[in-house]
């Protein structure tokens, strides 16, 4: 009995040690991990945000040609990291499209790496203490164009990301489709949020209560009603891009009912399943590597197209 005993103890600290390192946190800045390399025509930078009250670190990648300087501008891929990374993510997507361009396959882009922190999914905490999306969208996009010599329009700017960072670029790219022009969403989990809301078994939002108590966060943060409120504005001109692995258990079925939903709404996208795939990235990059940015170049000359350009 008092082994038994033991091994519940064990057990019961295991899951609030788990639980806490499922909090929702960020480091600002962060290192390079020793086992990393640095794409070419990548650096690591900050800079200042004022809501967060400090520097935030960033990753980006500026194509062959832009040092030279010019009046060129440059379309912009926002890449949204994973659950429990950081900036130093997406090195392969990089390290992919930088081939593709030299290779003449695809034309020169930048590709912007920003620091999401640890389980924040991209939204504001309602304390304050974690305004993520609002550094994201109000600060950080803003600092890339006002700094580099980026196309500082919808036409300009794509959004992607996997798991954590797929959740994040549709949610965001739903709340704000006239900032975008493109969507990838890499196997990312889309929850209703107000249906597990009421329901009060969301953990990463209602147990750790990082949206806080009142409805209107939920509304507010729910992809298919934001969806269902923006649609005269996405239909048409953002274009959707959603991937998934047939094995990806844990985020299949809500990907399938975000598809539907689109279909529902009449929304014109791209859908595929992965045949056999689990939740891995850099086997969905392998996969579909030939045409890994064929999507967001033809959204970027479609945009520039009805834009006028």
């Amino acid at each position: 009995m008092k082994f038994l005993n033991f091994i519940l103890f064990v057990a019961v600290q295991f899951s609030l040690l788990s639980a806490a390192d499922r909090e929702p946190s960020i480091v600002w800045i962060n290192e390079m991990p020793a086992d990393a390399v640095m794409p070419p025509h990548t650096t690591h930078q900050t800079f200042y945000s004022k809501a967060a009250g400090r520097e935030v670190g960033y990753c980006l990648y500026l194509p062959p040609g832009y040092e030279e300087g010019g009046a060129v501008r440059y379309p912009v891929i926002y890449n949204l990291h994973g659950n429990g990374g950081n900036e130093f993510h997406s090195f392969e997507d990089v390290e992919v499209l930088h081939a593709g361009i030299l290779a003449g396959k695809w034309p020169p882009m930048m590709v912007a790496l920003p620091n999401g922190g640890h389980s924040t999914f991209y939204k504001d905490s309602h304390d304050g203490k974690l305004p993520i999306e609002t550094i994201f969208i109000e600060e950080f996009i803003p600092h890339i164009d006002s700094t580099y010599r980026t196309i500082a329009a919808r036409e300009g700017r794509c959004l992607e990301g996997f798991s954590m960072g797929g959740r994040g670029s549709l949610r965001l790219a739903m709340k704000y489709p006239d900032l975008f022009c493109s969507l990838f969403c890499q196997a990312g989990n889309i929850p209703r949020t107000l249906k597990r809301f009421e329901a009060a078994d969301h953990w990463e939002d209602v147990i750790q209560g990082y949206l806080g108590p009142d409805r209107v966060n939920y509304v507010n943060n729910d992809a298919f009603l934001l969806l269902e409120k923006n649609l005269k504005k996405i239909k048409g001109r953002l274009r959707i891009q959603m991937a998934c692995g047939t094995k990806d258990g844990g985020h299949l079925p809500t990907v399938r009912d975000f598809h539907e939903h689109l279909m529902k709404n009449k929304v014109d996208h791209t859908y595929i399943e992965l045949e056999g795939l689990a939740h891995r990235r850099t086997e969905m990059i392998k996969r579909l590597e030939p045409v890994w940015f064929d999507y967001h170049v033809e959204s970027i000359r479609l945009a520039t197209e009805a834009a006028g350009k």
